[in-house]
């Protein structure tokens, strides 16, 4: 079976990024083909550039996300993942990936997302809480933040932390191990939509 191609959007230092890349399960089943920034100077394009990995940036327009719609449909990019990646992606491009985009989110949804609710915010607002479970939630993409279908989530008991802080580092060690196992179920093909509700096959 032949690889699954990735293109990863990232827009800080892409430790989620290097999870994948870094991943011995998935050296057999996925290839990263580009990695993606609305930032230039993203910190996460040196270590995609040291490993190889074209690196691609993306404007906030509409148009700038069709131009690389283009790219990555030629390339035969057959899941796109958003790996810390802050902006919203355009309708437009979603509907060319359909069900083939996924995005990490620190916390367990529908709690603690929407616009707005991204890294240090939504740990804070999770400690605020009294939450004393917290942990990420990998789900499919579509035309609102953080609305879409849920894949996968981990638990994480954040129940004797004394900051927001505490909580990032956490969830992050869980959303390394939890981002590329979803990967792996996705290259796969175990993964279904029935009903309105993700089913692992």
């Amino acid at each position: 079976m032949a690889k699954l191609k990735l293109a990863i959007f990232v827009s800080g230092r892409g430790s989620n990024l290097q999870s994948i890349v870094n991943s011995d399960s998935l050296t057999d089943l996925v290839e990263t083909s580009y990695v993606i920034s609305d930032k230039p100077d993203c910190k996460a394009f040196e270590f995609a550039q040291a490993r190889g990995i074209k690196t691609l940036t993306v404007g906030t327009h509409a148009s700038g996300f069709d131009e690389i719609a283009e790219i990555l449909i030629a390339k035969g990019i057959g899941l796109v993942v958003l790996a810390g990646f802050l902006k919203l992606v355009p309708p437009g491009f979603v509907s060319k990936f359909e069900n083939r985009i996924i995005n990490i989110h620190p916390a367990l949804l529908p709690s603690f997302g929407g616009k707005g609710m991204y890294g240090h915010f939504v740990h804070e607002a999770v400690f605020e809480s009294g939450a004393r479970i917290s942990g990420p939630t990998v789900h499919f993409v579509n035309n609102e933040y953080d609305k879409g279908y849920i894949i996968a989530q981990s638990a994480v008991d954040i129940s004797m932390v004394n900051s927001p802080d505490e909580i990032a580092k956490k969830v992050l060690v869980a959303e390394h191990k939890l981002l590329p196992e979803t990967v792996a179920l996705f290259a796969k093909q175990r993964i279904r939509i029935v009903e309105g509700r993700v089913r692992i096959i």
